[in-house]
């Protein structure tokens, strides 16, 4: 069956998230089962506006610019859709004479994808509906990782030895670092990969699947203070306290998509407040999912492939799915791609597992180290330091 394709894409950009447009298209054309590719401009919000740019007939030169460009070249957004939006995206999709459709994103992304792809069925259309994953969070279920996580975990792994070595050279504060991620503390958890040896790395990690205890937090820091190499601690944006309570208010809140204060800002205020040492904060922000300099090239070849394989399940007749990432070995790192049902990752939130964490709650184990070891693509610049001599006992 030859056709019409559209892809969107949903959610937060991420460092590779234009590889999978890029897969996708380079599969659509190759097959020759095409009769065009199209983008919508801006997300669900494009599509509803029937704003479309077709990218298959755009020159060569440019379409290989999406492989190191980070974001979204055809743009992407948090619309909210109820009920009316999605049976208005399947008369738009039937009257632009849409056969296939791929959804690019994350957790919201993919309950958009599912429930279009019922919204679709419920009017007749007959269009063959497959999610992308994609997320730096890593929070999609089902799947071993997703597109966007790996880059996100390598730059706060880089960026976070860049610090510790800042602060073992002028060891006169306590950095606090803040990483992206809600509930789920992938990311912040990657900043072990920063170790080196035991001069250079972070000191404590501080995940949100548990509960944080600021007064223990204090007796870390302190701990670790003691030991004259200065203290940086690596915090994920959304701890929270018992049953959930914020330690930072958000700022602001729309949907699902919360903008959380600087929980950073708060803990180091707090150290100097209650121990009466330096502190500082560090919030990368919107480098950590966008920085091209720090990108994993695993990442980049799984989030192409990703969209290949998405390509090829609508183009051989399957709707309603979204290609995963299942895990064989870790080293060698080997890994395969299948087939899920859409339902299954519909707001399905995958956090860390328990024993990824350590009892103290204050870092990660060596098992979340082995696993996140192979999706960095290569190691991290090794640095130095002669002061291990300058250490307190």
């Amino acid at each position: 069956m030859a056709g019409k394709l559209l892809i969107v894409h949903g959610g937060g950009p991420t460092a590779v998230m234009n590889c999978s447009l890029y897969g996708a298209i380079r599969e659509a054309v190759k097959s020759g089962r095409a009769d065009s590719v199209y983008g919508a401009l801006g997300g669900m919000g494009g599509l509803l506006a029937e704003r479309f740019v077709r990218l298959d007939t755009l020159p060569e030169q440019e379409l290989q610019l999406l492989l190191t460009t980070p974001g979204s070249a055809i743009g992407t957004s948090r619309d909210a859709m109820e009920a009316p939006e999605y049976a208005r995206a399947a008369e738009v999709i039937r009257k632009n004479g849409f056969d296939f459709l791929l959804c690019n994103g994350g957790n919201g992304t993919m309950d958009t994808c599912g429930k279009i792809y019922e919204a679709c069925k419920a009017a007749g259309t007959s269009v063959l509906v497959a999610g992308i994953p994609k997320t730096v969070d890593n929070d999609l279920a089902v799947t071993d990782h997703a597109p966007g996580f790996a880059s996100a975990a390598r730059y706060i792994a880089g960026v976070t030895r860049e610090i510790c070595t800042d602060v073992r050279s002028l060891p006169i504060h306590v950095c606090v670092v803040e990483a992206m991620g809600r509930n789920a503390g992938w990311i912040t958890a990657a900043a072990a990969l920063a170790r080196q040896d035991a001069e250079i790395g972070p000191d404590l990690i501080y995940l949100p699947e548990r509960d944080f205890d600021e007064r223990a937090f204090l007796r870390d820091v302190e701990e670790k203070w003691a030991k004259g190499k200065g203290v940086v601690a690596v915090v994920s944006e959304g701890l929270h306290g018992p049953g959930g309570k914020p330690l930072v208010p958000p700022i602001f809140q729309t949907g699902r998509s919360t903008y959380f204060g600087d929980i950073s800002a708060h803990l180091a205020q707090l150290v100097v407040k209650e121990l009466g040492i330096k502190a500082r904060s560090e919030k990368p922000g919107l480098m950590n999912r966008s920085s091209i300099c720090w990108r994993s090239e695993v990442d980049c070849r799984e989030a192409e492939e990703a969209g290949r394989a998405a390509v090829r399940a609508v183009f051989d007749g399957q709707t309603g799915v979204m290609p995963a990432i299942r895990r064989l070995s870790s080293d060698p790192y080997q890994t395969e791609l299948f087939l899920v049902p859409i339902r299954e990752v519909m707001l399905t939130e995958r956090t860390m597992p328990d024993e990824f964490i350590c009892d103290s709650g204050n870092d990660v184990t060596p098992a979340c180290v082995d696993w996140l070891r192979p999706l960095m693509g290569g190691p991290l610049p090794e640095m130095v330091t002669f002061q291990r001599c300058t250490l307190k006992s």
